[in-house]
């Protein structure tokens, strides 16, 4: 399991020509299982994304494809965890042990 967080390098006038494009990104990802939960930091500098990657090597290939990459909006910094406790919802993503 990762925790991805996002620091805007550009400007939000910037984040938001390549915004619509980020969340396509995203839906893609949700629907392949890959993301669990995302969303944006307050004050507004940059975002956060739990991802379910079997690897380091795979997270990196999907972020690659993030406009946000692509565009050099942000830059990404990634935590690698082991869950070992889990609200009820989220007990399907604890490692096993």
């Amino acid at each position: 399991m990762f925790i991805v967080i996002l620091t805007y390098k550009k400007s939000l006038q910037e984040v938001e020509q390549h915004l619509t494009e980020h969340n396509a990104f995203l839906d893609k990802h949700y629907a392949l299982g890959k993301f669990v939960v995302s969303g944006r930091k307050e004050p507004r500098t940059g975002g956060v994304i739990m991802a379910n990657a079997a690897s380091r090597a795979e997270l990196d290939t999907i972020l690659k494809e993030d406009p946000f990459a692509l565009h050099d909006i942000a830059e990404y910094d990634i935590v690698e965890f082991m869950p070992t406790k889990a609200a009820k919802n989220f007990s399907a993503f604890k490692a096993l042990e």
